[in-house]
This record gives structure tokens, sequence and C-alpha cells, in this order.
């Protein structure tokens, strides 16, 4: 019987790394993943290949605009084959890239169902025949899927997930997004800018509605000007495949009844956590809803058995969280001094047009924990480099704690702005202040001296609006 220190089930981008960090800390590893291929959901079906369709809709966009830049662009063409093509060999690169960088830190991949046998035992089952593993520490990475709505089937042609839609063979003339998270609008983004009409179902009362309310008011005003219809407070009653297409009928605000249609239908309502038929009965580990529940170091109550990722109760559903998440827990096999993962100092990232980047605390959340808070804003109109790249929209709000100067929030909705999240990220990392942010010298022109702007604005120091 193989004997290792930590076995890892699943090879995500929270299994992956957490693999490899605990290979260079000196324990001998083995990650069990049941396909294939190495890298879970968000490098085949998931983070990469949508951000690889976003590009592609950026670069569009800028060929569409290009008399603004200077030049003479005529009969364009999607060619539609060519970027699948593209997504397909970054997928497949990346994919390859987990693989050699497991072979250059001795970290062991095995193909199959992996499964808790009990303590310190994994089971792996392939072509019907059971390995048994031994370990010492068990991490569980097996991470989720999309969720779909009571009595919606999922048909692989009309009625899609994220999976389905990144493997269709032309661009569809409609498209209905129900929901209006980061999954529903980033794909509404990448098909209204090649030419679908899109119309968005939510039923809360905004679109992204994780993020700060003034986020999605702004967000809701660029998707209405590029031409999506969306409907708040919508509940969706039932989704129909139909002839040429889906129907989908649903309450509006008022109550009133309504039937839409289109030639697809893309079903963006949430993730559920697959931890089905991995061995937890077998365990003390505390499940709710199939979520796992675990502390700050992501420890379950069973002893030596670890879980991370999109399986945590109470956690982002964020392969960059997941990441992270791993590196705690192999840290804490390993005996070294990590932090505590701390959900108020991971960023939020939506990639549509125009890009979301947030951490911590919203506006309304600082007022209802207490404190006394005062805000900041700077448009993206009064950033050199934002007219320079011809995206004026969207703004940077600042949400700070009036007494001390702490940062609680910072919320960006413009150009780059997951890029120049990571500036405030690092800030709150390191507990610096409002005047310490303020007083930090921005390079020029970037978008990023924006955030500069945005600090000085508590204060009532703008300079550049």
């Amino acid at each position: 019987m193989a004997k290792y220190d930590l076995v890892v089930i699943g090879s995500g981008p929270g299994g992956y790394v957490a693999a490899i960090r605990a290979a260079q800390w000196g324990l001998k590893v083995a990650v069990v993943e049941k396909d294939s291929f190495l890298g879970g959901t968000c490098l085949h079906v998931g983070c990469i290949p949508t951000k690889v369709f976003l590009h592609h809709a950026d670069i569009y966009d800028h060929f569409k605009r290009a008399e603004e830049f200077g030049f003479e662009v005529k009969d364009v063409k999607i060619n539609w084959p060519a970027i699948l093509t593209r997504k397909d060999k970054i997928v497949k690169k990346h994919a390859g890239g987990i693989g050699a960088l497991f072979k250059k830190n001795k970290v062991e991949s095995i193909t199959g169902w992996g499964k808790i046998a009990g303590p310190g035992k994994v089971t792996v089952e392939k072509d019907g025949k059971i390995t048994e593993l031994e370990t010492t520490n068990i991490l569980l990475a097996t991470g989720s899927e999309a969720r779909s709505l009571p009595g919606v089937e999922i048909d692989n042609n009309v009625i899609l997930t994220n999976r389905e839609i990144l493997g269709l063979k032309e661009i569809p003339k409609s498209m209905i997004v129900v929901g209006c998270g980061a999954v529903g609008v980033e794909f509404a983004s990448i098909f209204r800018t090649f030419g679908t009409e899109v119309t968005l179902l939510e039923t809360l009362s905004r679109v992204v509605p994780l993020e700060d309310e003034e986020i999605s008011a702004e967000l809701q005003k660029a998707l209405a000007k590029k031409g999506m219809k969306i409907e708040l407070e919508a509940k969706v009653e039932s989704v129909k495949k139909e002839p040429n297409g889906g129907t989908v009928s649903y309450k509006d605000k008022t109550g009133s009844t309504k039937t839409i249609s289109a030639e697809k239908v893309l079903i963006a309502v949430g993730r559920r956590p697959l931890t089905e038929n991995i061995g937890l009965e077998k365990t003390k580990v505390k499940v709710e809803r199939g979520f796992i529940h675990t502390n700050a170091f992501l420890e379950t109550d069973e002893p030596h058995v670890y879980a991370i990722g999109d399986i945590v109760a109470g956690l982002p559903q964020l392969a960059h969280a997941a990441s992270m998440e791993g590196i705690i827990a192999v840290g804490k096999m390993a005996g070294k001094d990590v932090q505590p993962f701390d959900r108020k100092r991971c960023p939020n990232c939506t990639y549509c047009e125009p890009q979301i980047g947030s951490i911590g605390l919203t506006e309304k959340q600082a007022r209802e924990a207490g404190f006394k808070v005062k805000v900041g804003k700077f448009p993206f109109l009064g950033n050199s480099k934002a007219t320079i790249l011809g995206q004026h929209e969207g703004f940077i709000k600042v949400v700070t704690d009036e007494k001390y100067g702490e940062i609680l929030g910072v919320h960006a909705i413009g150009p780059l702005a997951t890029e120049i999240i990571s500036g405030p990220v690092a800030a709150m990392g390191l507990e610096a202040t409002l005047d310490d942010m303020a007083a930090t010298i921005h390079a020029h022109p970037t978008v990023s001296e924006a955030m500069g702007d945005a600090y000085n604005a508590v204060r009532g120091l703008t300079i550049n609006y």
C-alpha cells in the first residue's frame, strides 16, 4: 500500500496549488483526479475559457470602434470556429502545464474516483479496480457544478449551463440569461458584444447582488446602454425547450406572468458543491446542504481531514480563494506559520464590460456593522489613461471608518478594474490606513492612479475631478 503525507482529492485551482506547495514544504503528496485531465472546472469549463471569450469580445469591440481610434477597418467578420480553437489550445496548454509542475515538484497524479475509506485511508476506483492509499492527511478539493432550477433539465443544446455554452458551434441570434451574478453578466457581455440579443432575468432587486449597491446600479446602466433587456425581481416559473429554442415563463415585480422566447437559455443561478460519494459518512465532518464546515485553517471536525474551495460553507466560490485556502491548509499540516483565511481580505472580480473588482465591506455592510462610515468616489472620467483607452464608464468607491481612517472596502467598476483591485487587496492585508494610501505615489498615466484619487476623495482632496 502506497503511503503519503497528503492525499488531495481534486486537481482544480485549490487542489493542484495545495499539492505543489505541500511538496515544496517537504510532504510526500498524491493528487487523485476523477477526470483524465488536470485543472478542474476553472481551467476547462470555468474561469479560463470564459475569459478567453471575454478577451476576444473586447478585441471585436475595439474593431467596431476603430474609427474612434483613427483606423479604417471594414467588413470585420467573426471566425467563431477559430475562437473556439484558440480557447481549446489555451486550456490544453495550461492543463499540460499543471502536469509539468507536478513532475517538477514530485507530486504523484492518480486518475480515478477518490473517496475517504476511513482514518488515514483513501480509495481510488478506476475501471472497476480499487486502489487503497494510506496517508497522514486528506484534503478535499472536489469543487462544484452549476445548479439548475427545480424542474428544469439541462439539454446541452437549448437549455445550457456555463459548461455547455462554451461549446456552442455558432453564435446564437438571441439568448435569455437566468441569473445576474458574475457568470450571468459575463456571458451576457460576451454574446451581446458578438451581436446576440440578450435578455437578463434576476430574481433579486439588482444585478450582481453581492456587490455594493452603487456598483450594481452602474453596471445595470452600462448593460442597458449596450442594448440588453433586464428584468429584476423576476421569479422564473418554467423553462421549456421548444422546436425553435427555449421559452421562459416568469412573474415580474408586479406579479404579472410573462413569457419570452430565445434561441438559447443560459441557467446561471449559482453552483452546488460536489460532496456526494466521497466517504464523508465515514467521518465526523459536518455537512450542511452539501457544504462542509471548517475552521479558518480549513480543518474539518475529522482529525487530519481538510476541505477547501467551493465545497466549504460560508466561503466564496472563487478560484483564487481556493488556492489560498489550499496553501493555508497544507501550511497547517506542515507546521508552518500561516494566517487564517479572512473572507474580508479576498477580492471579488467580475470580467464583464465594464469590469468589476471589489474587496471588503460594501457601504451598506459597513454601516450595518456599526462603523461611522466615510466614503470617497472618483470617476474614471477624470483619469487620463481611461481617456486614452476610450473607456470612461464607472468609478472607484472607497469605504472607510471615519474615526481611524481604516479602509473597510474598495469597489471599482470600469477599465481594468480586475487588475487594479490588487492594490487595495495588499493595502487591506497590511492594514494600511486611508492616509497611508493617499500618500502612496501612483505611476502616471495609469488606470491604477485613479485609486490615489479615490483615497483622497474621502478627505475631499481629489485633484483630478
